[in-house]
């Protein structure tokens, strides 16, 4: 049995992990000064609710490798032959060398994958590799897979603090938010840039929903959100998605403290990526 172990950032859903049997490790939050484990004793619901009086000063950092060893040593013991270790790109965090390290002492071979993306790009390669598995892939092929996914993972999302996005150095020049339009965004080669406007949700949806197709056939997706204020341009999305013929799946996400601390309150969007995968 090999076992898949990824990162919080991730932003890995509850039922992708109750699937395929995937192991969440947490980074650390800091919260005005206040530590937390993302998604253990901080989730989504939480983290927004200090957007309430004022925008909180947030920083995060890797998970040390002793919290990786653990988790090695935990999934062997409950029966793993090897793990295959995905993450958070090494550009933007130190995960990817704790697990390294971590790797090095764990009593069953350690495949670690630096996908060079965040988010949920990240499960999109944990996804796809998983898939691989469950048909019979080797380690390494998975892992190659999981390697190689990253650059075909598109994104598409509306965010309200596009103060925050700018802050963070990505947001391309020029983007503002109109007073009556809602600005769709994508992340592309390390920049946020504008692929549209729209005057109502449901037109957001559909812009959104047909930038994501045009990635090609037999695409996963996923829909993420980070606070009620976003759920109805979650759920129309959700709805346009799950209708295009390209699209063979969709899954819910929360958007969480590490990378809510970059888009804030209000952010909705999507992860989509062209599956190599049969269907069942």
């Amino acid at each position: 049995m090999i076992t898949i172990v990824t990162d919080s950032n991730a932003q890995l859903p509850p039922e992708l992990g109750e699937r395929y049997g995937i192991e969440v490790v947490p980074l650390t939050v800091t919260v005005d000064g206040e530590d937390f484990l993302e998604g253990v004793d901080l989730d989504a619901d939480a983290f927004y609710a200090r957007f309430a009086s004022a925008t909180p000063t947030v920083t995060t950092s890797q998970p040390s490798p002793g919290r990786f060893a653990e988790t090695y040593a935990r999934v062997a013991e409950e029966g793993a032959e090897a793990i295959l270790s995905v993450h958070i790109g090494s550009a933007v965090s130190g995960t990817v060398n704790s697990a390294r390290l971590a790797a090095e002492g764990s009593p069953v071979p350690v495949r670690v994958v630096d996908t060079g993306t965040a988010s949920f790009g990240i499960s999109c390669c944990a996804w796809e590799a998983a898939e691989a598995l469950r048909t019979g892939s080797s380690l390494e092929d998975a892992a190659q897979l999981a390697e190689e996914l990253a650059v075909s993972v598109g994104n598409v999302f509306v965010v309200r603090a596009l103060d925050l996005a700018r802050a963070g150095g990505r947001l391309a020049a020029g983007v503002e938010a109109p007073d009556e339009a809602i600005t769709i965004l994508s992340l592309v080669a390390g920049e946020i840039k504008s692929v549209g406007t729209a005057e109502t949700v449901d037109e957001a949806a559909m812009v959104m929903a047909d930038y994501a197709v045009l990635a090609g056939r037999r695409l996963r997706a996923a829909v993420g959100i980070a606070d009620p204020a976003a759920a109805p341009l979650w759920r129309a999305l959700e709805d346009r998605l799950a209708a295009a013929p390209e699209v063979l799946e969709v899954v819910r996400y929360r958007i969480g403290p590490s990378v809510g601390a970059h888009t804030g309150p209000g952010t909705a969007g999507a992860f989509f990526y062209p599956t190599l995968s049969p269907t069942r």
